[in-house]
């Protein structure tokens, strides 16, 4: 079966995308998800070339970007994806290990919509994916179904809604430290 995809995330450490697969398998997004090494890869997921010519036509609702990237590095990305006419309107979460104010401020210029800086351990990175994914899933407000863009898909098929919202809630990771 074909399905949708609703996050392209772009990372290019391994384990950082094993452990992002393994908090979207767990609210059942993972199947909605494609995961490209860098942004050359990502280019071309978006614009249908090379390994991705073939793919179902469509843009992602939510791209996750690593901004320290081989290649086409994340913010060369995101300024491409946000001077594009058909792209602008993505929204782009930079999901990176730089906290680095330099590196805020010019996503930000360049257009990102959120800015997420990973932890350092497991329980630190997963509780991250999990509140992102909240605010992803139950809180933003995304465009119609009738409009040219999709909204993300649950699992009951409905554009917009997720029916296994309740299992991100219920996962457990350590705590952030915060009350």
């Amino acid at each position: 079966m074909s399905y949708p995809i609703d996050i392209l995330l772009v990372e290019d450490d391994p384990g950082d995308a094993h452990l992002a697969m393994a908090v979207l398998r767990a609210v059942d997004m993972a199947r909605h998800t494609v995961v490209v090494n860098d942004g050359q890869e990502a280019l071309d997921f978006l614009h249908l070339q090379g390994r991705f010519c073939s793919r179902r036509p469509g843009h992602p609702a939510l791209i996750l970007l690593d901004l320290k990237m081989p290649r086409v590095d994340g913010f060369d990305l995101l300024q491409q994806i946000k001077s594009h006419a058909d792209l602008k309107l993505v929204p782009v979460v930079a999901l990176t290990s730089s906290g680095e104010a330099r590196d805020i401020e010019r996503a930000y210029d360049l257009g990102v919509n959120g800015y997420v800086v990973k932890g350092i351990n497991f329980g630190d990175y997963g509780s991250m994916l999990k509140s992102l994914m909240q605010y992803w899933v139950n809180v933003n407000e995304r465009l119609s179904p009738t409009s040219q863009r999709t909204a993300l898909v649950g699992t009951n098929g409905r554009p917009g809604l997720i029916d296994k919202a309740g299992d991100v809630a219920s996962l457990s990771f350590q705590p952030l430290g915060w009350a």
